[in-house]
């Protein structure tokens, strides 16, 4: 593959091998980078444009880089006869194809949807589903982490929807660079593994606030302010298998994907009182209904006058607090969607909610379990799909995906 085909789409002097090594910050930009953009057949691309996330590392992309403008949630099921080489093949096909992408590459077989555009933050992250350990021969080695998950008393789950042997997260701040991948991906496999389901979703671009804030969902929320941050002392032990584990999982994280649909019509016609007494927090700015900003630390045993407790017993901020489930945490990394509207005339809008944790069972179920028995916000939303995926740890240059699971 020469360089001038690799690259000649996006103007970028960089590899996918480079960008590992050089350890491409995500928000950031070399000086290579922006030498090139600018003096390469055309004007410098904007720092968004620009902006690359390495795919080599430690821990697999799209897990703590900051949330993209848009995202593509994708499940497949291996084909009939598919089973261990041939997954092992597809994960070295699209680890490779991955690795380009991100580093602003243009495959051989590119179709020029993204022509024009730098890597704009793009991410592509890799899971395996329940089943794909049964279809490969490979049960003895499926975590147990991996059991699925209990039923809640308000799913309304579609099958056709939920679950899947392989999946695929693509992020990224330009909507044409997002799709790219996705049909790059999809095409990429399409003899091995066949579109199980598809979810498409979107965030607030990065620059459309004064300054960097956290996202707003459907109903005007913040959403956000309690996740985990990776300064936190136990960040990497809630939401990371550790690096010294011994399994194939080493350094790897497990994602819970809900597709969660909000009755907008209904809680549009609340009033903001209400509203927020459902949430705990102001809805201006996302402070708790304690005081302060939005950081602040909720004070759970405030009351008010009258001696009820400012934060309602049933308010969603209350039932979640990790104080208030045994320290159960989970980091949340959603995008909206919005899929037209329904007979009713109701949008058919809601959350891609996605859970990163070390272990399902005591981040995800332990908080799903307390919200079932008693969330103000259940009367509002609908979980509509559910899957659970293992995502392995990062690989290291020359390496794919899953190489230690598929060939250990």
């Amino acid at each position: 593959m020469t360089e001038r085909r690799t690259f000649s789409r996006r103007r970028l002097l960089t590899s996918a091998g480079a960008a590992g090594a050089a350890g491409l910050g995500v928000g950031t930009t070399t000086g290579a980078l922006a030498h090139s953009a600018a003096s390469d057949n055309g004007p410098a691309l904007t720092a968004l444009g620009s902006t690359a996330v390495p795919f080599f590392g430690a821990h697999q992309p799209g897990i703590t880089t900051p949330m993209q403008a848009q995202g593509h949630l994708v499940a497949f099921d291996l084909a009939p006869g598919a089973g261990r080489r041939e997954a092992a093949a597809l994960m070295r096909r699209w680890s490779t194809l991955a690795a380009e992408l991100m580093a602003g590459g243009t495959p051989e077989t590119d179709t020029g949807v993204a022509r024009d555009a730098g890597p704009a933050s793009l991410t592509v992250t890799f899971g395996f589903g329940h089943h794909f350990f049964d279809a490969t021969g490979l049960t003895g080695d499926r975590p147990d982490a991996l059991a699925p998950l209990p039923r809640f008393s308000a799913d309304a789950l579609d099958p056709a929807r939920s679950d899947g042997d392989l999946w695929i997260q693509v992020g990224a701040d330009d909507g044409l660079v997002a799709f790219n991948a996705l049909r790059a991906l999809q095409r990429a496999g399409a003899e091995t593994a066949a579109v199980r389901w598809h979810m498409s979703g979107f965030n607030r671009s990065p620059g459309a606030t004064a300054r960097p804030m956290t996202t707003r969902n459907l109903m005007g929320q913040v959403d956000g302010t309690n996740n985990p941050q990776p300064s936190d002392a136990d960040f990497d032990r809630r939401i990371f298998v550790p690096g010294d584990d011994g399994t194939w999982m080493a350094s790897g994280s497990y994602v819970v994907v809900r597709r969660i649909r909000m009755l907008l019509d209904d809680w549009e016609t609340r009033s903001l009182d209400e509203q927020e007494r459902v949430i705990g927090r102001r809805k201006s700015d996302g402070a708790p209904l304690t005081g302060g900003e939005e950081t602040t630390p909720v004070d759970l045993d405030a009351t008010n006058g009258d001696g009820s407790a400012v934060v309602a017993a049933d308010a969603h901020i209350r039932v979640t607090a990790p104080d208030t489930n045994g320290g159960a945490a989970m980091l949340r990394r959603p995008f909206s969607y919005h899929d037209g509207f329904r007979e009713d005339g109701a949008p058919d809008a809601g959350l891609l909610f996605l859970a990163w944790q070390a272990d399902p069972s005591r981040g995800f179920v332990t908080v799903q379990r307390k919200l079932d028995r008693g969330d103000a916000l259940s009367e509002f939303i609908r979980h509509e799909a559910s899957a659970l995926f293992a995502v392995p740890g990062g690989a290291a240059e020359g390496e794919y995906v899953g190489q230690a699971l598929l060939e250990g």
